[in-house]
């Protein structure tokens, strides 16, 4: 599902990411992990196409990423990837279930379309009854759930998450690490997860440990 070789990044004057080569296969629950500064986010950040890399290949189901322009490689995103974050990124202006439609009205897809969908994944998630709902109106918990929905939206072959559980109480990330391995389980799609959650990592099929921009242990 995903081929990166050699990849090499660096912000001014510092050197981030030094040769990291991975494989992930598809329907692996992968979670990297590592100190600080290690590299974690920014090698996320790359494998889900948000920043790129200076040197190095990657390959993303089949897909070489550096034969995209910045509109292919828009869409290509918006198609094949989802992303949870620490912080859920919700549009505080719109509902539940507004919030989760939004990847497939980039896709162009109708609207009616698009709600069934979102209704169906809110409903799978246990939200079924706050679909109306606000952010502010909607617990911690809860909010990251209707960012997992938005990220599964468009049934992306990979799923991309930044410490999903990093801002949560222990009871809502032991829920939602349970989630998410049922999603992969339901749904067959990969996951790949930065993480300083030794419960998760310890849950996941294989856990990459990065330290000074490299991975140190599989």
């Amino acid at each position: 599902m995903i081929k990166a070789k050699n990849i090499h990044k660096s912000y001014g004057q510092l050197h981030v990411l030094k040769g990291v080569n991975l494989n992930i296969e598809k329907g692996e629950f992968v979670t990297i992990v590592g100190k600080s500064g290690a590299g974690k986010s920014t090698l996320l950040h790359i494998l889900g196409t948000l920043d790129l890399a200076d040197q190095g290949q990657l390959v993303i189901n089949d897909q070489k990423i550096s034969d995209l322009n910045p509109k292919q490689l828009a869409e290509f995103r918006n198609h094949n990837l989802g992303f949870v974050f620490q912080f859920h990124h919700l549009l505080p202006e719109f509902t539940a279930l507004e919030n989760v439609c939004i990847p497939a009205f980039i896709k162009k897809q109708p609207e009616a379309e698009a709600q069934k969908r979102a209704k169906e994944l809110l409903d799978y998630l246990g939200l079924a009854d706050r679909i109306s709902h606000k952010p502010t109106q909607l617990s911690g918990g809860e909010q990251q759930r209707v960012a997992v929905a938005r990220a599964l939206m468009n049934q992306p072959a990979v799923v991309f998450a930044d410490e999903p559980s990093g801002n949560l109480d222990s009871a809502s990330s032991q829920d939602l690490h349970q989630l998410l391995f049922g999603l992969r389980d339901d749904f067959q799609q990969t996951f790949v997860i930065v993480t300083h959650n030794e419960e998760l990592a310890a849950m996941s099929d294989r856990t990459l440990v990065m330290e000074d921009g490299n991975i140190m242990q599989d």
